[in-house]
């Protein structure tokens, strides 16, 4: 079948599946969207920008498993898209990114709209693409899924100059059925003699902690984590990005750890003889400083990335391979000697860990005030939003304190329901997401939960919302500031607020959100909060803005005490330290 290069690049997309396409069009893309015009197998989604286009894909694919893919035009269209190509890398996010290029006999020649994807995006992506044949399309885009689907996901660039997608010269297409990459390789089966150290250091720990990360979520591992669990009856925490692979309500959740993780999960880290690392970094917001790290700690450290493991803190038992493998090989392996599991002597550990819960855990009960003599928590109106939606929505959020909020009080039971920008830290992220989540997931509930600071980063996606009809549930916990950096002023600047306030040029938000056909509420007392979080919920067919106006002075504890602290130095509250 002879076919031209823009539909060789669609057909493509097809073959592998995809079934949505984020993207915004440009002089240098116009005869890809053309072909897209032509077929009706794939829907093309139209965002408002091009940072909202890869977001739409991150959302999609952290939901789904899935990768998103994005596509761009050149110049502005591509460096606009840089954000959230990095917020996937940080976060291996699989993601594969089209980029329209000027025509090839320009590239170099600084013609209109050129810039120069490929170096642009080098350091934020795990491979990238120029396509220089007609004939070289199927192939790279075969190659492209499958480096941003195996080993350690993350984003894929393909760069294609708009000569290449000429629709008046045709072409064999035979798409292939597999991807050879000589030199890409990522481990699939760990060895087993790392498999069998392991469970030696198992059987024998007695102050043992699990902490899993995003890693064991992209490998689809939960069931073999909770399996692990069962059988060893250790305690887990979770990196940010791994809230929801172990169940937020389980008897033996820590909570999250790092930063702004609870006391119980960041003393039991420090305090551990063994840790079982799984499918997470060590970053410095876990670790804080690494040379007091866990000092006493034995540690296993489970990856598919071998440049991740010992890189900050060192590893005594390395397991490679796909996080899901590993963790059956551990299973099978320890089914194989239960009788040496003894779950009696970590009763002493498990007490211990109580104690600590109950000593400083968190408040989860703040959501039954209804007094209006102080003004809203932060914390009870995400409670009330876990309470209201029982726990079952799929929740994205953008950055800064009603991000930790979130992190902290909605308890997340199932894997791949807590979407958010982890490493880099994106704010705009939320709502373009939820987009991408609830694309995926027409039926489910898909709640944003953002701040009155970033949401007006991508804002113009209430647009694309009402286009495509998505009824998503935003919360806005408006502190008037960007919250966070005013609490780090409060923290470490003696309260200077530099630069932070802006609440005599907020917008109405209600206001806005009708403007774009939305529905909008406005909450400014705790008596309002249970009945406007519950009426938002039972509006199915309209995205609904939910303005919810905190206590501006409120602060995200635990803190960490950086620089120079470990895991057990904590701020619990304002002048209350460990």
């Amino acid at each position: 079948m002879k076919i031209a290069g823009n539909d060789i690049l669609i057909q493509s997309l097809i073959n592998e599946g995809v079934e949505y396409i984020f993207g915004y069009p440009g002089g240098a893309a116009l005869h890809i969207y053309d072909a897209i015009f032509n077929q009706k197998e794939m829907q093309h989604i139209l965002v408002r920008h091009e940072q909202g286009a890869t977001h739409a894909a991150d959302g999609y694919a952290r939901a789904t498993g899935k990768p998103g893919v994005v596509l761009v035009t050149s110049g502005p269209g591509a460096t606009n898209a840089i954000t959230g190509i990095a917020t996937a890398f940080m976060d291996s996010i699989p993601m594969v990114v089209i980029s329209g290029q000027v025509q090839s006999h320009l590239i170099g020649t600084d013609a209109f709209q050129e810039t120069d994807m490929i170096g642009v995006s080098r350091p934020i992506v795990k491979h990238s693409f120029t396509v220089d044949k007609q004939e070289n399309i199927a192939q790279i885009v075969k190659e492209a899924f499958h480096i941003a689907t195996s080993g350690r996901q993350g984003p894929v660039v393909i760069d294609v100059p708009k000569d290449i997608t000429n629709p008046d010269e045709l072409f064999d297409f035979n798409y292939p059925d597999k991807a050879n990459i000589r030199s890409y390789n990522p481990p699939i089966k760990p060895e087993n003699h790392q498999v069998s150290r392991a469970v030696d250091a198992i059987l024998t720990a007695e102050r043992p902690v699990i902490y899993a990360g995003g890693g064991t979520i992209s490998s689809n591992a939960s069931n073999e984590l909770r399996e692990l669990n069962e059988l060893i009856d250790f305690p887990v925490t979770n990196t940010l990005m791994g809230l929801g692979v172990y169940p937020g309500t389980g008897k033996r959740f820590l909570g999250m750890l790092g930063m702004h993780g609870t006391y119980q999960a960041n003393m039991a880290m420090h305090n551990a003889d063994l840790i079982i690392a799984v499918g997470a970094r060590f970053d410095d917001r876990i670790t804080n400083t690494p040379e007091k790290f866990a000092p006493k700690a034995k540690v296993i450290h489970f990856d598919v990335d071998h440049s991740s493991v010992s890189k900050i803190i060192e590893a005594d038992i390395a397991v490679f391979g796909q996080v899901k493998d590993s963790l059956q090989a551990i299973n099978n392996h320890l089914r194989s000697r239960k009788d040496e599991i003894n779950k009696e002597k970590l009763s002493p550990w498990h007490q211990q860990i109580s104690e600590w819960r109950e000593k400083h855990g968190l408040d989860h009960q703040l959501y039954k005030n209804n007094s209006d003599v102080h003004p809203i928590l932060p914390q009870a109106a995400v409670q009330h939003i876990y309470q209201e939606s029982e726990g079952k929505a799929f929740v994205t959020s953008d950055v800064g304190q009603h991000q930790m909020f979130a992190a902290q009080y909605y308890h997340f039971d199932e894997p791949r329901k807590w979407i958010n920008s982890g490493g880099l830290g994106t704010m705009g992220f939320g709502l373009p997401s939820a987009m991408g989540v609830k694309l995926a997931y027409p039926e489910e509930e898909v709640i944003c939960i953002t701040g009155e600071g970033s949401i007006q980063m991508c804002i113009q996606e209430l647009s694309t919302c009402s286009q495509y009809k998505l009824p998503i549930k935003i919360f806005s916990i408006n502190n008037l500031a960007l919250g966070m950096v005013k609490q780090w002023q409060d923290m470490n600047y003696e309260g200077r607020h530099s630069s932070i306030s802006y609440e005599d040029s907020l917008p109405d938000f209600v206001g806005l959100a009708e403007s774009y056909g939305h529905v909008g509420i406005k909450i400014t007392k705790n008596s309002e909060l249970r009945e406007g979080i519950a009426k938002a919920l039972a509006i199915k067919d309209k995205l609904v803005f939910v303005d919810i106006y905190v206590d501006p002075n409120e602060h995200v504890y635990p803190m960490l005490v950086a620089p120079n602290g470990s895991l057990k130095d904590m701020w619990l509250g304002k002048g209350e330290k460990t």
